[in-house]
Parts: structure tokens; C-alpha cells; sequence
């Protein structure tokens, strides 16, 4: 018999508004589940049964009284461990914040707790969401739901396994370089990287501001749209947040895709790409033909260096948001210190792990005088270009499509020593990030050992709705998150 945890969320908020189920059940379902199975996948940081179980409480009051005004009213959500909640420990899966409770809710959760929403619990992340596959986190490793000695991808890895594991019915990560799309691809499930500045990033301990970006993941498309209308819109309390109108992107889902223009960027099918996961999105894409899209070649010639642009500008970005933890204001501080710069170094030297330290070092470095120009100026001109080369090839195409990883989820410890390896996990979404875009991440195949592939689905600024209206049409064609044999 089908548990409450593994329907998709759209179903679990029709069966709540029917009163066919209780917010309560469906949450004790998902903690069950967790209890269940977690010790397996490691995806939760930190749960609180009770505080849920009240929440659950309150959400089937709201119900029942028809004050509740949302679809998500009653479902439980997980929430990655670098969103402020307020009350609920948020460590950043460092030791730096290990014993850090916000005063404080993220905008994002504020908007889920009128929503009627249920917290389920913190995801566990790469550190400071500084990571491709969630072993750099300082508790512990989350591991792949279709193959536990396999990473889950990352940063939000703890997210995209709790989803693809039915631990959580939904959940929201990060995304600086691909954090939501890539574990979203190795897990087999959807994740949206939403348009910059259509989601508050208040709350959102930073890593690089101009490229950090919450948003959604979901067993299919329906879920993901679900979730992203109730996070977006305006909020005074961040300065990069679009003040603009935002539809409802659920309300607007259509598989129809007669006359759409589908661009294919011959430089994300190339080199450092497995030919299996290349001829995998182009199965999709031919299946999309045949639904009436139509492929167009486009070119994207800067992609080669998008790599080394983004890890210039990020770790730049980190080197300046991070410098805040010193030990004097809140979270680690080492002890036996001999004045305060020896306090300094003690603290960050133990507080922060290896990869978080490799790219504050890396971020000072390109910032530093005699450097500044050879590096950062240059990645910031090259991220300019991107955004030039994007906004050439929408001119004559709705949307492009690429793979999401350029392979399917690689074993634990295999890349954890190589970290250029370990970064080139990111090469088919930085670019996305760069430019600003929304994308969204579907399965679109596996490989013989049953490891899922993802397809990347890019578009315009705030165009949202084409992406996953493609996305939509492509699960309905292909059957979509395929659960993995736990």
C-alpha cells in the first residue's frame, strides 16, 4: 500500500483540501519514513517530531476553518540548512555554526509558515554550500538514494536525496553554480534554479551573493511550480529582489509545446561530457520533436571559460561574506588564544573545513592588489559576454537545452582529493548563474547501472513559466521521477 510520503504534493493538497487526510497523518508519515530510512542516506541535519506535529496541528485548523489560502497548507517541506529559521538551528553543515539558533526567519520561511506549511526538518549540504557532492560537510556524508556508495550531487544534496528517498515530500536548496540542478540530475528528481532576484535571498547565509539563489525541488514538475509560487515575489528586505508582478506558475503549466523553439548548444555536448548522458538529452529533445518543438543549433562559444569565470567570482564573493566569522561575533571560537589576532587565526583555522578554506584563500588571492585585474576584472568582463551570448541565442529560440551533469553520480571519495575534478561537476550550470537565468533540471534517462541522468532546461529572465511547461511536457512524454529500490 502507497505511503502518505511518497504522493507528490499537488495530490497531497488535493486529498488535505477533500479532508480525505490530515496534515498530522501526512506528517507522521514523513517522519516515519525519515525514522525509517535516514540512518541509510544521511539526508536530515535536524529534526523536531513535536514542533512538526504542532505544526501539522495548526495547518489542519486552518483547513478545516477555510482560512487556509495556500495549496501547500499542510505539507511538510525540508529546508536546507543554510536558510535562516528561526529558533531551529542553522549550521551551514559547519563546525563554525554548529551551535547557531537564528532569531530570525528567512523571508522564504516566513512566506511557507502563512503558507500553512509544515517544517519537516534541516537538509544536510556541502559547507556553506561550497561543494558538488555533499561530502563537505563537517557532520556527515549524505548518500545517493539509487546507490548509497555513490555521491547525491551538491550542495543541496541533503535536499535532492530527502526528496528522492520520500523523506520529504518537497524541499528548497541553493543554487550559486548548480547546487539545486545538479544533485536534482544524480537523484533522478526535478529542482528549479529561479530567475535572480525572483526569490528573496534575506536569510540566505551568503556564499556569493550575486550568484546565490533559493529555490525548489519536487518528485515532478507540478510540485516544483507549486513551491516556487509560494516562495517568489518582492521583498523590501532584500536590495537585489525584482520588484515586479509574478503569475502563478502552477496555474499556467501546459503540455503543450507546438511551435516552441528548442536551442541546442553544440558546446555542452562535447568534451567533458559522457557521450551516454549527451545522446540521452537528445533522445528527449527528439521526443519533444515529435510533440511539435522544434530543434534549432544555437552557440554559446564563451562556455569553455565559464568555468574558471565562476570559480574566480564566487570564491571572491565568499572570501568577503565569510570574513564576518572571526569568532567575535557569534558562532566558533577557539580557545587558548594568545591576543586577538592569534584568536583569528585559531578560529577560522578550526571552524572552517578544507574546501571552504581552498576557496577563501583562492578568493583573497584574485582579489589582491597586483591580481585583481589579471583575475577578477577579467572573469567580470567574461561574465558580461555570457550574458550577451544568452540574451543573442533567445533571439531566436524560446529555450535551450542541455544536460544538467555531464555524468551520472560518481562514487564517494572519488573526487573528494581532486578538487578541479570536483569542480567540473559544475560545468553545464554555472554558465546559468553567471547570466542570471532560470533553469530547471528534469530526469531524462539512466545509465546501465540505473543511475539517473538529468536534462537542463534554460530560458529567458522571469520566463519561468516556458521552462517548465517544457519540463511538463517532457515528464508526461518520458513518466518522469522513477523511486529508487531502497
Amino acid at each position: 500500500m502507497k505511503k502518505l510520503c511518497e504522493y507528490n504534493a499537488y495530490e497531497l493538497s488535493e486529498m488535505l483540501s477533500e479532508r480525505k487526510i490530515s496534515s498530522v497523518e501526512l506528517t507522521k508519515s514523513v517522519l516515519e519514513r525519515k525514522e525509517e530510512i535516514d540512518g541509510k542516506i544521511n539526508a536530515y541535519l535536524f529534526t523536531d517530531g513535536e514542533a512538526s506535529i504542532k505544526m501539522a496541528e495548526e495547518a489542519d485548523r486552518l483547513i478545516a476553518s477555510s482560512e487556509a489560502k495556500s495549496r501547500l497548507a499542510g505539507i511538510p517541506v525540508g529546508i536546507k540548512d543554510n536558510i535562516s529559521t528561526k529558533g531551529i538551528a542553522t549550521t551551514c553543515a559547519s563546525k563554525m555554526l554548529e551551535n547557531y539558533v537564528p532569531v530570525f526567519n528567512a523571508t522564504v520561511m516566513d512566506r511557507l509558515s502563512r503558507a500553512g506549511c509544515v517544517i519537516s526538518g534541516k537538509l544536510n549540504m556541502d559547507e556553506f554550500a561550497m561543494g558538488s557532492s555533499t561530502e563537505n560537510s563537517y557532520f556527515v556524508t549524505t548518500k545517493n538514494p539509487f546507490d548509497l556508495t555513490c555521491v547525491p550531487g551538491g550542495s543541496s544534496g541533503g535536499s535532492a536525496a530527502a526528496v528522492s528517498s520520500c523523506e520529504a515530500v518537497v524541499a528548497l536548496g541553493s543554487d550559486t553554480g548548480g547546487s539545486i540542478r545538479q544533485p536534482a540530475s544524480l537523484c533522478g528528481v526535478v529542482g528549479l534554479k529561479p530567475t535572480y532576484g525572483s526569490v528573496s535571498r534575506y536569510g540566505l547565509v551568503a556564499f556569493a551573493s550575486s550568484l546565490d539563489q533559493i529555490g525548489p525541488f519536487g518528485r515532478c514538475v507540478k510540485d516544483v511550480a507549486l513551491l516556487q509560487d509560494e516562495i517568489q515575489g518582492h521583498d523590501p528586505m532584500d536590495a537585489t529582489s525584482a520588484n515586479r508582478t509574478y503569475s502563478s506558475l502552477y496555474d499556467g503549466l501546459s503540455d503543450d509545446v507546438d511551435g516552441l523553439k528548442i536551442g541546442v548548444p553544440k558546446e555542452y555536448f562535447g568534451k567533458g561530457v559522457k557521450p551516454e548522458v549527451a545522446e540521452a538529452v537528445m533522445n528527449s529533445v527528439r521526443e519533444l520533436e515529435k510533440r511539435g518543438a522544434k530543434a534549432v543549433a544555437v552557440s554559446l562559444p564563451s562556455t569553455g571559460y565559464a568555468l574558471s569565470a565562476y570559480y574566480i567570482i564566487a570564491c571572491a564573493e565568499a572570501s568577503s561574506n565569510l570574513a564576518r566569522f572571526d569568532g567575535v561575533k557569534y558562532g566558533y571560537r577557539a580557545k587558548d588564544c594568545d591576543g586577538l589576532i592569534d584568536m583569528y587565526e585559531k578560529t577560522r583555522s578550526e571552524g572552517f573545513g578544507r574546501e571552504v578554506k581552498r576557496r577563501i584563500m583562492l578568493g583573497t588571492f584574485v582579489l589582491s592588489s597586483g591580481y585583481f585585474d589579471a583575475y577578477y576584472k577579467k572573469a567580470k568582463l567574461l561574465q558580461k559576454r555570457i550574458r550577451q551570448e544568452f540574451t543573442d541565442a533567445f533571439k531566436s529560440v524560446d529555450v535551450i537545452v542541455t544536460p544538467t551533469s555531464p555524468s551520472e553520480a560518481f562514487k564517494i571519495g572519488d573526487r573528494i582529493s581532486d578538487p578541479l575534478a570536483m569542480y567540473a561537476a559544475d560545468i553545464c550550470t554555472v554558465t546559468v548563474n553567471i547570466a542570471g537565468l532560470p533553469a530547471v533540471s528534469v530526469p531524462c534517462g539512466y545509465s546501465a547501472a540505473g543511475l539517473p541522468y538529468g536534462m537542463q532546461i534554460i530560458g529567458r529572465k522571469f520566463d519561468e513559466q516556458t521552462i517548465l511547461n517544457l519540463a511538463y511536457a517532457h515528464e508526461n512524454a518520458f513518466g518522469g521521477f522513477r523511486r529508487p529500490k531502497l
